[in-house]
């Protein structure tokens, strides 16, 4: 560590703390990471660390949730298109999100993995309300809904793993990928995106 250390405000500091995890857990198992390292590369001590996040468990959950946050707000519907111009700005809005958070774009896709229930549920209230913005916006019958539901969450599922697998290996093009994800809505849904 260095002796100057440079002061910032609490809440700059947290999200520094949360950008170097997101960037360590992104790369490396969860084991793998450990707190002292993270304090060491703020330039910070292992008390502020803890002061910020009590456990490593607690400092894993907040950066999911900021991820989750993020992903919800960059792809917020605008209403006021057709059901499929909002996908597609939601998905190109996705993508964009992912090319420029690649690291915080992992971590939550590894706290999806996690057994930990309570990270499980921070990643299940964002696919849940993503879910249900896609599924308000097809308005589909009562009696289809719970079908409609089922297929859009497994088509969210799709466009992650495209996601993670595009960030791997992205010599295929951003605007193919997209296209592949809008077909494959449109197949599951049998033209209730029209």
């Amino acid at each position: 560590m260095t002796s100057a250390r440079r002061r910032l405000a609490p809440e700059q500091r947290r999200a520094q703390l949360l950008d170097i995890g997101a960037r360590l857990f992104a790369d490396r198992p969860y084991e793998d990471v450990w707190i002292e390292e993270v304090a060491e590369l703020a330039e910070v001590s292992r008390g502020l660390m803890y002061h910020y996040f009590p456990t490593k468990r607690d400092f894993f959950a907040a950066i999911v949730e900021r991820e989750s946050e993020r992903l919800l707000e960059v792809t917020a519907p605008d209403a006021a298109l057709p059901v499929e111009e909002q996908v597609a700005a939601g998905l190109a809005a996705y993508f964009e999100h992912v090319a420029g958070h690649r690291h915080g774009v992992r971590a939550i896709n590894h706290g999806a993995l996690s057994a930990d229930a309570d990270i499980r549920a921070i990643v299940e209230r964002e696919l849940d309300a993503q879910q249900r913005r896609i599924v308000d916006a097809l308005d589909p019958p009562a009696g289809e809904r719970e079908l409609v539901g089922v297929a859009v969450r497994g088509w969210i599922a799709f466009v992650r793993a495209v996601c993670m697998d595009w960030l791997d290996h992205p010599s295929i093009a951003e605007s193919e990928l997209r296209e592949l994800c809008l077909r494959s809505l449109r197949g599951m849904l049998g033209g209730r995106l029209d």
